[in-house]
């Protein structure tokens, strides 16, 4: 096989773990821009703003491309994508107001290690022994960044433990859907799903006091980087295996430290670098091989 020939398979795999990269600074952005609001702001009212600017850029995206009915075999696969993703934001905003961001963090991120653990079943999707070695690197990575004890909240852990299963599942449908249905119609679908799910306990979490217009700009402002970071993922795995992209879900991880170290002052010790160092080689063993 010619040089010319295979140049335009990598150059795929390149765009979709790129793409997959800043999808996942988007969402440890509006992790971190949500553990501060919810200071101030009840976790029902947050996420109702943010897939209300989800639908919207939904509309969009369906307005530049409508297509027809999606196909009967898939309609179910695509409400199961939705409540799953809605399951995740209820869950993990919910969590994150007990639970620190970085242990929060570590045990949503077991969710790849469920993603490579299934995909070959759930995908058919072929997981090399490279692979499961650069996981259990990455885990060992988070464990070493973490060293979660006995002294985090029980609801808040459980809550995580429920969004890191949900996270897994909505990954292998998005992938199952990947090619079969238009990436515009599994966007618009899940934020309509999610839009009623966290919409349902709102309004009896009404803001007190309600935001201001400045205010509440930003916090639409943060919501569409959620909303750009979803149509970032759909896009990277149109482009590359779950098994291979999942283990580089860690790379959010390593940033909402950076970030909790700047943001809410709370600096790695040296174990937690070397956590860091470790999920990086990682990251960029499985991005140079592509199977």
């Amino acid at each position: 096989m010619s040089i010319n020939q295979t140049r335009p398979d990598t150059d795929q795999h390149k765009a979709g773990i790129a793409l997959f990269l800043v999808g996942l600074l988007g969402f440890a952005f509006f992790d971190a821009a949500s553990k501060q609001l919810l200071e101030t702001y009840p976790a029902p009212f947050l996420n109702v703003v943010r897939y209300a600017t989800v639908c919207l850029v939904a509309i969009v995206l369906w307005l530049r491309n409508p297509r027809g009915p999606v196909p009967s075999g898939y309609r179910s696969l695509l409400v199961a994508r939705g409540t799953a993703l809605g399951i995740v934001g209820t869950c993990f905003m919910s969590a994150l107001i007990w639970m620190p961001l970085a242990e929060a963090t570590a045990i949503y991120f077991t969710s790849p290690l469920l993603v490579v653990a299934l995909s070959p079943w759930f995908l058919n999707e072929r997981v090399s022994s490279a692979k499961w070695v650069a996981v259990l690197i990455g885990f060992a990575g988070m464990l070493l960044i973490v060293r979660p004890g006995n002294t985090l909240p029980w609801l808040g852990t459980l809550l995580m433990v429920i969004s890191a299963m949900s996270f897994a599942l909505f990954q292998l449908l998005t992938r199952r859907l990947a090619g079969h249905v238009p990436t515009h119609v599994q966007y618009g679908s899940t934020a309509v799903i999610c839009l009623i799910i966290t919409g349902l306990p709102a309004p009896f979490f009404l803001p007190q006091p309600w935001p201001d217009p400045l205010t509440l700009l930003m916090i639409v402002g943060i919501s569409s980087t959620n909303a750009l970071a979803q149509v970032l993922l759909l896009a990277a795995f149109k482009r590359v295996q779950a098994s291979t992209l999942a283990p580089m879900n860690y790379f959010q991880l390593l940033i909402a430290l950076i970030i909790g170290a700047t943001w809410f002052k709370q600096p790695p010790d040296t174990l937690a670098l070397l956590g860091m160092a470790l999920i990086t080689a990682a990251g960029l063993y499985l991005a140079r091989r592509p199977v």
